[in-house]
């Protein structure tokens, strides 16, 4: 179902597409904060999110005119964002000796935070839990508003993928709000 937002934005892309500037600058604000927010879920780093969408402003902006359906425009650009988070984490990889796992990683009972009496500060610790992986498919889908096609366009992943690991991320979230009950 396509609402005014999308045909807003294949307007946007269409006009960015043929030379329009201000078209260009308004796509630019308009998908800058969620594009942002995947690159800080997918980095975990402040820094790292504003160097990837550095990056990933570029490669968009270049290749926006090779785009052929805008209507994929905004899964397209999580594709793009992703693929410069990937090769951000790489980077960083190989350039520092990582000899323990990630701390986030290796945490299995919740540590209260200061606003963890309520529920949303509940919520966003049993979000720490959760693999990264898992964190960033449901931001995807409930926070960003994309469809699991949209996801799957921009994760390289079959829908069906997409689907399994929403519902194993949902379990898995469930779990940890259980056995955290107050």
């Amino acid at each position: 179902m396509r609402t005014e937002c999308d045909a807003y934005e294949e307007l946007l892309v269409l006009r960015a597409q043929g030379g329009d500037h201000r078209a260009l600058a308004a796509l630019v604000d308009y998908w800058h904060p969620p594009l942002t927010r995947h690159a800080l879920r997918l980095t975990g780093e402040a820094d790292g999110a504003a160097e990837v969408m550095q990056e990933s402003w570029l490669a968009i902006v270049r290749s926006l005119g090779r785009l052929t359906d805008p209507a994929c425009a905004r899964s397209w650009a999580y594709r793009i964002v992703t693929h410069k988070c990937t090769d951000w984490v790489r980077r960083r990889a190989r350039s520092r000796q990582v000899t323990q796992p990630l701390q986030e990683d290796m945490l299995t009972e919740l540590s209260p935070s200061h606003d963890s009496q309520d529920e949303s500060g509940r919520l966003r610790d049993a979000l720490r839990l959760l693999a990264r992986e898992q964190r960033v498919i449901l931001s995807m889908f409930y926070v960003d508003d994309m469809s699991v096609r949209e996801i799957a366009e921009a994760c390289s992943l079959p829908a069906g993928t997409v689907k399994s690991r929403l519902f194993h991320a949902r379990n898995r979230l469930k779990q940890i709000l259980e056995r955290t009950d107050p």
